[in-house]
């Protein structure tokens, strides 16, 4: 109960944010948004440090392997803004799930990490799961969706270099990094098309600041309450939360191979985290 608990908390966070991206869309550059998302997350998490007794460490000899991450999570999620503005809501969300085919991709390569039976049913069930949603053949493949298969291969690598910090850093630390990092990169593209926001924008931007950092924290907070496969499942709620947004908020069409191909990918997900039952 603790962990849905949580996870409603994730969800929440998640949809939230993805409504304020849309809102924006068009009003503020890309880069604007997520300089301020930068800016609003370091504010935020400066406060906590000074705010709580037990300073986390935050130097570290790992600086080069930070910027490696921030850089390529910003792109990620410039893609996903973009996919948000070009795609119904429950499309995004729904390629969004291929991130765990990437990242166990990418970790057998680079953390030399073993291509294990269950792993490689998971990344054939994900791809059929892509080719489900994008329908390709049928006009559906397009530039827009694969900008969010992008976004999510820039996930991927984003989170096993996350894997790979947290062998020496702090959550605290990883999270101050990616702010800290990622603000210059947000000013200095949105130089050329700067626009100081005004009124309901400003909601818009504190929104995408603190969901960033809420939808993260409730995650990590849940899965010390239950299991991966329970996390997973639950997680999977986002998409019809978000298509039942995006239909009442956007009229947007609401199709069945989403759920389909996003059925296909959980179980997926499932196959690669089901643990061996104890004999």
């Amino acid at each position: 109960m603790i962990a849905i608990i949580w996870m409603t908390g994730s969800l929440v966070s998640f949809c939230l944010m993805a409504v304020a991206a849309r809102e924006l869309a068009g009003e503020l550059s890309i880069f604007q948004a997520l300089f301020f998302r930068s800016s609003i997350g370091l504010i935020c998490l400066s406060l906590v440090y000074l705010g709580i007794k037990e300073k986390p460490q935050l130097s570290t000899n790992r600086l080069k392997l930070h910027s490696l991450r921030n850089f390529v999570h910003f792109a990620g999620q410039y893609g996903w803004f973009m996919g948000i503005s070009l795609l119904p809501l429950a499309n995004v969300f729904a390629l969004e799930f291929t991130v765990p085919v990437w990242t166990a991709l990418i970790a057998a390569f680079f953390l030399k990490e073993t291509l294990t039976q269950k792993k490689i049913i998971a990344i054939c069930l994900g791809l059929m799961g892509v080719l489900i949603i994008v329908k390709p053949g049928y006009g559906i493949f397009e530039l827009a969706s694969l900008i969010v298969i992008g976004a999510a291969m820039c996930y991927a690598v984003a989170y096993t270099t996350t894997k790979a910090l947290m062998t020496t850093e702090a959550p605290f630390s990883i999270l101050f990094y990616m702010c800290l990092l990622q603000l210059p990169i947000g000013f200095i593209g949105s130089i050329d098309h700067w626009v100081w926001p005004e009124g309901a924008q400003w909601i818009w931007l504190s929104l995408i600041g603190m969901t960033a950092l809420t939808a993260h924290y409730c995650i990590t907070k849940a899965m010390g309450h239950a299991e991966v496969t329970v996390i997973v499942t639950l997680d999977f709620l986002r998409l019809p939360l978000v298509a039942l947004i995006g239909v009442f908020l956007y009229q947007e069409a609401f199709e069945l191979s989403l759920i389909l191909g996003a059925g296909v990918m959980l179980l997926g997900n499932l196959v690669n985290t089901q643990r061996k039952a104890k004999t």
